[in-house]
């Protein structure tokens, strides 16, 4: 573990087995048995509890690159930037005028989509992929433009 991880507060509080047994006597031989299992137990929790914040740490790390590339990436290209924006705002309008339409024609046809497996291969098939691609240059789009400053962006609140 690193520093950085020591200074933070813990994500789990620690339990000690041992007051708990010296207070409260085993009834017979179980005692001990009982409390190395709950050691056992603690020790395989808290090395869980590590795991799951090295794991924190690199999803996190990997996040805040990419962040930070992109960010490079819009200083570098701000017009460019605002052009993503501008487009991805247009082809946010293009793709819900897309759902309206796929929503209709399924409202229009459920009987004969429900009913027949040939008219719902034709309707994925004619849909599927035109959403697909579309999502994910919206996606692409979106990630690439620049987030629009509180002074440009209309019905701020």
């Amino acid at each position: 573990m690193t520093d950085e991880h020591r200074s933070r507060a813990p994500l789990y509080s620690q339990i000690d087995v041992t007051t708990y047994a010296a207070q409260h006597p085993p009834v017979g031989g179980a005692g001990g048995e009982i409390v190395r299992l709950l050691r056992d137990l603690l020790a395989a929790q808290d090395r869980q509890n590590e795991l799951l914040e090295e794991i924190l740490n690199h999803v996190s790390a990997n996040q805040r690159q990419r962040a930070n590339e992109l960010g490079q990436w819009k200083q570098a290209n701000p017009e460019l930037a605002r052009h993503c924006r501008y487009a991805a705002e247009a082809l946010g309008k293009i793709q819900t005028e897309y759902l309206h339409n796929l929503t209709r024609e399924i409202t229009d046809n459920f009987d004969a989509l429900i009913d027949g497996e040939f008219m719902l291969n034709e309707f994925v098939d004619r849909f599927g992929p035109r959403l697909a691609h579309l999502n994910g240059l919206l996606q692409v789009l979106s990630q690439l433009s620049s987030s629009p400053s509180p002074a440009n962006t209309p019905n701020t609140p």
